[in-house]
Order: structure tokens, then sequence, then C-alpha cells
């Protein structure tokens, strides 16, 4: 039986934020269950993007806040690391409000670099992954409810898929985008390699219609929390009323036997039916995955232009 903790949060104001992630987190042994002294942990919000900052396009930088006051308090080492769509972490954390959150905590921002990883998948042999995830004592997956033009929705497992550094995304998307079924078997099993120790997701306001970036924010209030990630999406999808058949994540994981049901949940507060919301909007139209050859060469492009020309000194430097 996977548990999985629901609670309504309407603020994001720190003292009150705090408390509601406090509550949230208690029937899961608190944060001393999951973070031991001396232990590196990793948070690992949703960067997408460093523009449309008031768009709630990502993780809220007030979650990332708390969470590493409460990381600090079980007397863990806190750090903050993604791998943007475009440009650098700390470029994306700097546009939308992180950084004087993240001096006043002392909370290192790091660029994941890549590492080989072997799986037991035969479709999957070998992945590339974050060094910095894989080598974490602990964690922490922050992801932001949204709607995707491509995944339909993107939850806990899809924000894993930021573990996978820089360019490779746009190759993923070319090699396994052919096939949805096939690209959401990766991003399962780029979620069971990094294995979160905790996901606790931000939906007290999400992020609809055309996202991942291209939608409008939709007020949800919801914080949603469980040690199980395959089990927080089943909850989530249940609550935006989406039809879990329409999510390849969530199609990749029930046939892979990850959390299926609901009843295979327990709920120690509310239940995905309390918190149910009607009218979440979806992508006008899906678009497809496999993003081809030349749009993969425009994104190495950029990505490289972003990070060494644009912002040279920034990135790695002093603001």
């Amino acid at each position: 039986m996977y548990t999985v903790s629901l609670i309504r949060a309407e603020s994001y104001e720190l003292k009150e934020l705090r408390s509601r992630l406090e509550y949230l987190l208690e029937p899961l042994g608190g944060m001393a269950a999951i973070v031991k002294r001396g232990d590196r942990v990793l948070l690992k919000p949703n960067l997408l993007t460093g523009s449309r900052p008031t768009k709630e396009c990502i993780t809220r930088p007030e979650i990332v806040y708390c969470v590493a006051q409460l990381v600090q308090a079980a007397g863990g080492k806190p750090f903050l690391g993604d791998s943007p769509a475009f440009g650098s972490a700390r470029g994306v954390c700097k546009a939308n409000g992180y950084l004087p959150l993240c001096a006043e905590l002392d909370l290192p921002i790091v660029e994941f670099k890549g590492q080989r990883y072997s799986t037991d998948n035969k479709n999957f042999q070998h992945l590339r992954l974050s060094k910095e995830a894989l080598a974490a004592d602990v964690v922490i997956n922050l992801p932001k409810v949204k709607s995707h033009l491509q995944l339909t929705v993107t939850m806990g497992v899809k924000n894993l898929f930021g573990c996978v550094p820089g360019k490779m995304k746009a190759w993923w998307h070319m090699e396994a985008g052919k096939d949805a079924e096939r690209f959401g078997e990766m991003i399962v099993e780029t979620a069971k390699a990094i294995a979160p120790n905790l996901t606790i997701i931000d939906g007290i306001i999400g992020h609809e219609g055309n996202g991942p970036s291209g939608g409008e924010p939709k007020h949800l209030g919801v914080l949603g929390a469980s040690t199980d990630v395959f089990a927080l999406d089943r909850a989530m999808i249940d609550i935006l009323n989406v039809d879990p058949a329409t999510v390849p994540t969530l199609v990749a994981q029930f046939k892979q036997g990850h959390c299926s049901e609901l009843a295979e949940i327990e709920f120690p507060y509310c239940q995905p039916a309390d918190l149910q919301v009607s009218d979440w909007k979806l992508p006008e139209a899906l678009m497809p995955i496999d993003f081809g050859l030349p749009r993969v060469l425009r994104s190495t492009f950029k990505n490289f232009y972003i990070r060494l020309i644009k912002e040279p000194m920034k990135t790695y430097g002093k603001d």
C-alpha cells in the first residue's frame, strides 16, 4: 500500500506555506524520516524557462525555500539543481526570483552534468543522467502541476526528465519521440533510475492549457506528497479529472506495474475526490513528441549560445 498525502493549501506566504508543508509531511514521518544529519540533499524543482515568470511555468521559489528550511532543520545539506530546456539553472532562478531566497539560506545552485547509467530495460539499456542527482544522498523532487502539449500533463515523473542534462533532452525527443508510448517508457525509466526519496508537488497554482509554458495560471489550492512518485502522479491525475490513458507517462508506469489504481493508495488526509476540479484545461491540440533533426540542431545551438555567450559569467560567477 502506498501513502499519498494530499491537502488544501491556498498561499505561498512563507510562514503559512512552511506550516502547511510540515502538516503535509506528518503522515510520511516528517522531513526527519527522509533526511538524516549530514545528508547531501538535491532539491529538483521544475526550472523550465526564464521567460514568462508570472505565468506559473515553474515550481515556485517559496516551495523550494520552505523545503530547504525543513531539510536544514533535519540536519541535511540542501542544494538546488536542474537542467532547464534553455539556458542555465542559475539563469532561470534569477529570472524567477529565486536568488534572494537562495542567498538567505546559502543554498547552492548546480548545473547538471551527464553520466552514463545502465538499466535492465532492453529498450533503454543506457541513459545519460545527472551525476549530481545520482550522487546525492537524498533526492527531493519538486514538480509543478502543468498541462503539456506533447504529454497531456506533466507532474512528478515527467519532472525527473530534467535530470537528463542539456541537449540530451532534445536527442531523446528525436530518438524515442517517434512513439509516445516509447517516450513515456523512457521517462519512467529515468524516474526509476533517479528514484526520488520524496516528491512534493506544487499544485497551489498550476499551469493549464498549452503548457508546459504557453498556457495560463490556474488556482488549484493543492499540495501533495509521497515517497512514491508514481503513486502521487496517479492521485494527481484524478484531481485534474484527466483520463490516465491519455498521459504517456502514466500508461508506461501502469505497464511496468507502478500504482495503477487508487485502491492501492492510502490517503491520510484528503481523498482526490475531495480536491477534484472539473474545468482543468488541457492543450487545444497535442503536438508530436518527435522534434526532428533540424529542431534538435536548433535546440543544441540555442543552448550553447545562451550558456556560453549571453551568460558567460553570470551562470557560474557572481551576479
